[in-house]
C-alpha cells in the first residue's frame, strides 16, 4: 500500500488535473473543436472519478475515518469553513450533474448538453479548484 500521507497531495493534483481539463474543454468547445473538446472531457471526468475512488479509499480505509481539523484560526478559520461547506455541497450536487451532461452529450443530444453544460461547467470548476484550495489550508497554513 502507498504511503497514507501522498493521498491528499494525490487527491489534491487530481483535482487540480480536473480543473485544467474542464476548462481546456470550455476552450475546445468554443471553438468548435467538438472531437478535441469531447476526449479532453471524458478525460475530465475520468480524472474526476478517480479522485472520487482515491478519496474514498483514503478517507474509509486508509485514515478508517478519521477526520484532519484545520488549525487556523480567526478569520481563516471563517474562511476555511465557508469554501469547505461550499465545496462539500456542491461536490454532492456536481455528479449526477456531470453524469447527465456526460450522457447528453454521447449521445449526440446537443440540445440539452448545452443547456446542463452551462450550468454543470462553473460549478464543476468550481468544486475542482475548491477542493485544491481545501487542501492548500488544511495542509499548508
Amino acid at each position: 500500500m502507498a504511503e497514507p500521507s501522498i493521498f491528499p497531495a494525490i487527491n489534491a493534483s487530481l483535482n487540480a488535473t480536473s480543473a485544467v481539463l474542464i476548462v481546456i474543454g470550455r476552450v475546445l468547445i468554443g471553438k468548435k473543436r467538438v472531437a478535441a473538446h469531447r476526449r479532453v472531457m471524458i478525460g475530465a471526468v475520468c480524472t474526476s472519478a478517480l479522485f472520487l475512488c482515491s478519496y474514498l479509499y483514503y478517507h474509509l480505509v486508509v485514515a478508517g475515518g478519521a477526520v484532519t481539523r484545520f488549525q487556523g484560526e480567526g478569520w481563516i478559520r471563517t474562511l476555511y469553513f465557508a469554501v469547505l461547506l461550499s465545496h462539500t455541497v456542491l461536490a454532492v450536487l456536481i455528479v449526477p450533474m456531470v453524469l447527465v451532461t456526460l450522457a447528453r452529450g454521447l449521445r449526440g443530444n446537443f440540445d440539452k448538453h448545452r443547456r446542463i453544460a452551462r450550468w454543470t461547467f462553473p460549478v464543476w470548476l468550481y468544486v475542482s479548484v475548491t477542493g485544491v484550495v481545501v487542501y492548500f489550508m488544511l495542509y499548508h497554513l
